[in-house]
């Protein structure tokens, strides 16, 4: 499995090479410059630093320990990764640096040189062997491999080994590979089961289970093979021995929807003899015409001379033309007498013809005319099958068919269901039907003593030569398989084992149902059949825990073969081979190394200390040449080494200066909403000015509306379009509008309800409006006060002089300034306008009149007509 990945150190000699490279080694919070083969990790290769640093597993981020370090992981730089590294060559912060699940091994200890890596096996590899050449390893997290070791000693490693001269003395020497697994499977996978990183077994296949703890249907044995070809069922089941218990049925009726027929080559259904498809679709269900259903199943043929028959009794309820039902036994018809012209009956053998009888065919015992299809009753020997007398074999078949040749009722029957041919050895005029012997059956039946049966009963099996005839059991078999004499169940209390009977079962096998039948394969012996009736353990998964077979303790425990149990491992160990701190394969303190099997202090040099997962000091990777001596080469002169990470960051704000941004703020946006508010009030103001003095209040194309309306014309391909001007009259107008008129008439009508008086003389009549006090009255009555309740509508009025009287009269009931003036600015043109004086005058016209819009005249003056002075 292994010798792969093994072979780039095979084929090197294995030596230690003298750490005489330059280079910068660095693990999260530390970093030496110094000589050094060190190759795992990846290099780190930057333009802020003249040479390249090695960079060992860690987590790596922007505040990493030291300067030197943090400017490197900042800066443009490019990475080369050594076996089982990720294959990335640019960094990307945080850098979580470590080894893919699996193995890594160096030819040089402290994981220097020829490096090799493998990840984890997709299949099991327990019980294998491969030589391990390495002076050092390094395992990824949650994951352990088994090595033999000295004298064939098993030991389980969990963490790596910096040299793998400072192991136990019990377990230095060749290294062989036995088996590697992740742990983070809980629980464990069995045997067969491979344990993945996200913490689910992998199952071969055949397996099945949440452990892979069982073979899948159709599979058998601890290594769960495949059923044998041409088996429908089979002693399945990773206890099971793959016999064949029921052969593969071709052509089965059911798989053309066929009950008692052959399916052929095309899909369709051959019924048998007697069988017909019935009205619910299914091929070969029922009886056909002139055969009827017995209690066993079969459909037998009627008596001569009837055409239909009952069910269960065969009684005939239709008889054939010129036959009569016969009065003393219900399932036969009588034939007609032949009788000749003169009234003579005519016996056996003959017929009527005219006044005299003729002899019947030689083939006829009675007939019906001369010749041999008029037969009533076939010759002795002979016998009645569609209309044709026809003889039977020594073995009672009629000719040329599979039917058999009944006796009683002369005729040739159907061998019954799920038969396809039947005899009746030694066959005579004294054979009767029910000693007919099947000799063929449908396929998915076996022929067991002449009959069609769907298994083979219990002291019988099928025969492994034909696999459709059921064969008795030798006596010394209870029952049996393929064979008389290979047993399932034996007599006596006996036991069977692999087709013998024994008494008593062997090791690795457990007693049931009468058998002895062989434990899970991840047990030496057992109680039961499943993976957890472990009663003992093999060398290769020796841990019994629960009735569970496991391969290793945990990892703080070592496996003592003595009392075949886990035992802890001392304190000083993180994992061990062994009792007692001279058996450790790791440290528990991280101020520790390992040293001959015992953990020492680390007594790391030039300020390091020992590197996390590594188990070695950083000053042991990297060797720094004394003051004094002559260094190997020159190292290259680097700055920030040893200083620690300065990061600048962003000074938070205090709380009052968030306050005072807040408001200051909120101040603008108030500033904004007044000016804003103050613009629109300056804006109303001269859209009123230029409305008041007649000129338009937009700027027409010139305004942002239409520049809007043009920018979509343009991009949506309209044709431009042209606003329609406003059209003002400046010039004087003859027409008299309403308000004119209204006025007059109310002047009139004044007029006529006054008492009689001597009449001043008429004042002359004023000249017509002019256009200027026209738009004037209408844009004051274009401000419309609510309507006054139904019953004010009209009010009193003084007598006046009509010659005093002007437009502006028709605002005179309004009080306070003019609205012009408000909205102008400017004087108003006619005078102040009068209280006016209570007065028992009731007017049907009223100052609101005046400077309505069209639909509020047209109500009024719907309302007006209800006014008794229109009357």
């Amino acid at each position: 499995m292994f010798a792969s990945f093994l072979l780039p150190l095979l084929s090197l000699p294995i030596s230690i090479v003298a750490q005489s490279t330059p280079s910068i080694v660095c693990f999260p919070g530390q970093c030496l410059q110094g000589y050094s083969n060190t190759t795992i990790g990846i290099k780190l290769t930057s333009s802020s630093i003249s040479s390249p640093i090695q960079l060992l597993p860690g987590a790596y981020t922007a505040t990493t320990n030291s300067q030197l370090l943090h400017n490197a992981l900042t800066s443009p730089s490019s990475l080369t990764s050594s076996p089982g590294f990720t294959n990335s060559t640019t960094v990307s912060l945080p850098l979580d640096l470590a080894l893919e699940p699996g193995l890594s091994i160096y030819s040089g200890s402290l994981y220097s040189g020829q490096a090799a890596f493998t990840g984890l096996p997709s299949s099991s590899i327990a019980n294998t062997s491969t030589p391990l050449p390495a002076k050092s390893l390094s395992l990824s997290s949650n994951t352990w491999i088994a090595v033999n070791a000295g004298s064939n000693k098993r030991v389980i490693v969990w963490e790596a080994v910096p040299d793998v001269q400072q192991l136990p003395s019990n377990d230095q020497g060749s290294l062989t590979l036995t088996d590697m697994q992740s742990s983070a499977c809980s629980p464990s996978c069995s045997g067969s089961g491979v344990c993945t990183t996200a913490g689910t077994c992998k199952c071969p296949p055949g397996f099945t289970g949440s452990s892979c703890e069982s073979c899948a249907s159709g599979f058998f044995g601890p290594s769960c093979q495949q059923c044998p070809a041409n088996c429908q069922k089979c002693d399945d089941g990773i206890n099971g021995s793959g016999r064949c218990l029921l052969p593969a049925v071709a052509n089965a009726p059911s798989t053309c929807n066929c009950k008692n027929g052959v399916c052929g080559s095309n899909g369709q259904c051959t019924c048998n003899t007697g069988f017909a498809t019935g009205s619910g679709g299914t091929a070969c269900s029922t009886c056909a015409p002139g055969f009827f259903l017995t209690s066993t199943g079969d459909c037998q043929i009627c008596q001569l001379g009837c055409t239909q028959c009952a069910d269960g009794t065969g009684a005939c309820t239709t008889c054939q033309s010129g036959f009569s039902k016969d009065g003393n036994d219900p399932t036969k018809c009588d034939p007609p007498k032949s009788t000749t012209s003169s009234g003579q009956v005519c016996p056996d053998g003959s017929f009527a013809n005219g006044a005299s009888c003729s002899v019947c065919s030689s083939t006829c015992q009675t007939c019906t005319a001369g010749t041999s299809n008029d037969c009533i009753l076939c010759a002795s020997g002979l016998f009645k099958l569609n209309g044709q007398c026809v003889s039977a074999d020594s073995n009672g078949v009629c000719q040329g068919t599979n039917l058999i040749a009944d006796n009683n009722k002369h005729e040739c029957d159907s061998c019954g269901a799920s038969c396809l041919k039947c005899e009746i050895p030694g066959f005579n005029v004294a054979s009767t039907v029910d000693q007919k012997k099947c000799t063929q059956c449908l396929p998915g039946f076996f022929l067991n003593n002449g009959a069609c049966v769907q298994s083979c009963p219990s002291g019988t099996t099928i025969s492994s030569k034909d696999n459709v005839t059921c064969i008795a059991c030798d006596p010394s078999c209870s029952s049996c398989s393929g064979t008389s004499t290979f047993c399932l169940t034996c007599p006596n209390n006996q036991l069977a084992l692999q087709g013998k009977c024994v008494t008593s079962c062997p090791s690795g096998t457990f007693s049931s149902s009468g058998q002895c039948l062989p434990c899970h394969p991840d047990c030496a012996s057992c109680s039961g059949g499943a993976f957890n009736q472990c009663t003992s353990c093999s060398s290769s998964i020796p841990v019994l825990t629960n009735g569970r077979c496991l391969p290793t303790c945990a990892q703080s425990q070592f496996f003592d073969t003595t009392s075949s149990s886990c035992q802890s491992c001392d304190s000083s160990c993180s994992s061990c081979s062994g009792p007692g701190p001279s058996n450790c394969l790791a440290c528990s303190s991280s101020s520790q190394v390992l040293q001959g099997g015992t953990c020492v202090a680390a007594n790391c040099q030039s300020s390091t200390g020992v590197v996390p997962g590594l188990g070695v000091c950083l000053s042991d990777l990297v060797v720094v040449a004394p003051s004094g001596t002559v260094a190997p080469a020159p190292l290259p002169t680097v700055t920030g080494i040893n200083e620690p990470t300065t990061v600048v960051k962003p000074r938070r704000l205090e709380w009052w200066e968030i306050l005072l941004m807040a408001l200051g703020c909120a101040f603008i946006f108030l500033v904004v909403i007044w000016l804003f508010r103050r613009r629109q009030r300056k804006q109303r103001a001269k859209k009123t000015a230029l409305f008041a003095a007649g000129a338009p209040t937009t700027r027409g194309p010139t305004s942002w509306r239409w520049r809007l309306i043009r920018f979509g014309e343009k991009l949506f391909g309209h044709k431009r379009s042209y606003r329609v001007p406003n059209i003002v009259h400046l010039g004087p107008v003859h027409d008299e509008s309403e308000d004119v008129k209204l006025s007059k008439l109310r002047a009139a009508e004044e007029a006529r309800m006054l008492p009689s008086s001597p009449s001043p003389p008429p004042p002359p009549r004023p000249a017509p409006p002019s256009q200027s006090d026209v738009d004037i009255v209408n844009l004051i009555g274009s401000y419309n006060r609510p309507d006054s309740p139904e019953g004010t509508r009209y009010y009193p009025h003084n007598y006046h002089n009509p010659s005093r009287e002007s437009i502006s009269d028709a605002s005179s009931s309004r009080s306070g300034p003019s609205i012009y003036s408000q909205m102008t600015g400017m004087p108003r043109r006619g005078p102040d306008p009068r209280q006016p004086v209570k007065k028992n005058l009731t007017s049907r016209f009223s100052a609101s009149t005046f400077g309505l819009g069209e639909r509020e005249r047209r109500q009024q003056q719907d309302k007006s007509s209800k006014n008794p002075f229109w009357k």
